[in-house]
């Protein structure tokens, strides 16, 4: 016993290794912290250039609950690593499940260095819900040199663009590290790197930072109904697994399969609910991003992805969500958190106090299915205004800004679908019907209650469905100049940046004029009312000049014509226009206070208001 007491005394505490916390690589002064969760591992070494990939150099320590860590001296940002878990007989190579950085989902993980220069972004506010107008974005698509896969950098050359347009949120779908270079990214293998071939952690911090410079903000589209399902390293990580599951970060059994693969995370687990915490809060913290946009949350709290079928709930994923949430609200209380649910179920946004799941917004399908029906149907008879009505006035628990409003997703666009104006016209998606049908959405996304959101091309009528290995044809945007000009001056509009229209961003509609038979429908949004804020939207959804047409208006006096989608500036071949200024006399009419006669050009969408006082 003095021996060992001796010893110990001898012994300089100073030299010790000092464990940092947190998961994943750990750089400091000194060298970098290793620590991994291996539950059925016997041993754990962590391998590299600091070791010269000696196998028994340095071993991880157990430090209880699974968990491995030990401190390497002298091992620093750039090198790469790997874990060799040994279970039993199996000597397993594995990436780190927490690296930012990879040099490919085959390779190894890299030391990250976590420190970046924010400069005069570093104190960024995203601007409010109510203001907000999302544009979609995938980076390898976006906007490519060449045959060559988009990165961040390349997307960051048109944010100057995107600024002048009226975008003040871009949504990127996910970039985290893939197999291969191209995919839409819903094959993530590593949740925590970022695609090296987009420009990786580096790349994606200097995106968001230069969005932020132009008064962009950034809205990230995250993954947590499934991984994978190949180049998986997370797959049966140490070596243990039941049946045919993926061992320690999946379901095991039937809750596993997803449409994806039998690949659905264990919410149960407290480990990997841990984990996909700590990578919604990575994203807000390291990034400093906005918002996340949850992908197919449907299918993370239900096995089918279903809304009524109790026998498969998964009600760990529910509280899952919801505690994530509450993390990430009490983290950043501005920041968005969206649901792609598309359910039309209104406990998603309902808030965790209540029972919900606790997002801000969701993808809204009452939308965008009858108001792509509506304008995608090429026979007038067959419009239904009643639908557009109901698409109009839907609201989750009576707030506005509980959904976001689109006519185009990646998802909208795919999968046997096109973009709208190939919808309207197969092979001529650039002639007068497809025009003028797709603007008239334009306009009901941008003037209806909700989030107003378009996918990447759909400014300039991009006709090509999405794909992953097809580039934005930026040709057209100098073709469609003039339809780039009609969505500028609606974004302008919609976020009332001429102190016009503020009723656009409010939460008031009322739907006072509907005609099936002429297919008009004209309708009042409103955040306080009166000058500057009541606006009045009419749509004429038929292939016909209508004339003297009367309609009711909330006050009397002049309203001012802000906007005609039939205006000559946004096509040569918009012909005949007729619309102007409308003086509202007193007298009731539809409901409204007064009254007053107007004319719209074929298909198309004009928006009144009145001068401030």
């Amino acid at each position: 016993m003095k021996v060992l007491e001796e010893r110990f005394k001898a012994y300089d505490r100073s030299k010790r290794p000092t464990l940092k916390a947190g998961m994943g690589p750990i750089a400091h002064e000194k060298g970098t912290t290793f620590r991994v969760w291996a539950p059925n591992a016997q041993e754990v070494y962590v391998i590299g250039g600091f070791n010269e990939w000696h196998e028994d150099t340095n071993p991880l320590t157990l430090e209880g609950d699974g968990y491995w860590a030990t401190d390497v001296a002298g091992a620093k940002p750039g090198q790469e690593y790997k874990y060799l878990i040994i279970n039993g007989e199996q000597r397993l190579y594995r990436l780190d499940p927490y690296s930012r950085q990879v040099t490919s989902t085959v390779g190894n993980s890299v030391i990250h260095d976590p420190s970046f220069d924010w400069g005069d972004t570093e104190g960024f506010h995203s601007p409010p819900w109510n203001e907000l107008v999302i544009y979609e974005m995938h980076i390898g698509t976006f906007n490519p040199a060449g045959d060559g896969v988009g990165t961040f950098q390349r997307a960051a050359k048109k944010l100057p663009y995107l600024h002048e347009l009226g975008v003040n949120a871009v949504q990127i779908m996910p970039p985290m590290e893939f197999p291969g270079g191209r995919s839409w990214g819903y094959n993530l293998a590593l949740p925590f790197a970022v695609e090296t071939d987009y420009g990786g952690m580096v790349g994606f911090k200097e995106f968001v930072k230069a969005a932020h410079g132009h008064g962009i903000a950034v809205i990230l589209d995250v993954v947590y109904n499934h991984l994978g399902p190949s180049d998986l390293d997370l797959w049966r990580f140490d070596g243990w697994s039941e049946g045919d599951g993926g061992g320690i970060y999946f379901y095991n059994d039937s809750r596993g399969e997803t449409p994806w693969g039998h690949t659905r995370p264990d919410y149960g687990r407290p480990e990997v609910r841990q984990m996909l915490r700590d990578n919604a809060l990575m994203w807000l913290n390291e990034y400093k991003v906005d918002g996340l946009r949850w992908d197919a949350t449907a299918y993370i709290r239900n096995v089918q992805g279903n809304d009524n079928s109790p026998a498969n709930d998964l009600p760990d994923g529910w509280n899952l969500m919801q505690w994530i949430n509450e993390e990430v609200r009490e983290l950043a209380p501005n920041q968005l958190p969206i649901a792609e649910d598309l359910k039309g179920n209104e406990w998603i946004v309902k808030d965790t106090g209540a029972g919900g799941a606790g997002f801000g917004s969701q993808w809204d399908p009452n939308f965008v299915h009858p108001v792509r029906t509506a304008i995608i149907t090429n026979d007038d008879a067959f419009r239904d205004m009643e639908s557009v009505k109901n698409a109009l006035t839907f609201k989750y628990n009576g707030d506005a800004f509980k959904r976001v409003v689109y006519t185009e997703s990646h998802d909208e666009v795919a999968n046997g679908k096109a973009r709208v104006p190939e919808e309207i016209w197969p092979g001529d998606s650039h002639n007068w019907f497809a025009k003028k049908r797709s603007t008239m959405g334009a306009v009901l996304v941008f003037t209806a209650p909700g989030i107003p959101m378009i996918f990447q091309g759909q400014e300039f009528l991009e006709d090509k469905w999405f794909s992953d290995t097809e580039a934005l044809d930026w040709d057209y945007a100098e073709k469609m100049e003039g339809i780039i000009y009609l969505y500028r001056d609606l974004m302008r509009l919609r976020r009332n940046m001429d102190g016009i229209s503020k009723g656009l961003t409010g939460q008031q509609i009322d739907v006072y004029h509907v005609n099936q038979n002429d297919k008009v429908i004209a309708f009042h949004r409103w955040s306080d009312g009166g000058p500057g804020d009541s606006v009045v939207v009419v749509m004429n959804m038929t292939n016909k000049t209508l004339t003297d047409y009367t309609i009711g208006f909330p006050a009397a006096g002049q309203w001012s014509l802000r906007f005609d989608s039939h205006a000559a500036v946004y096509s040569p071949d918009y012909e005949g226009q007729v619309s102007g200024d409308v003086v509202a006399e007193a007298g009731e009419y539809d409901g409204q206070a007064a009254h007053g006669k107007l004319a719209m050009g074929p298909y198309s969408g004009l928006i009144f208001s009145q001068n401030p006082g």
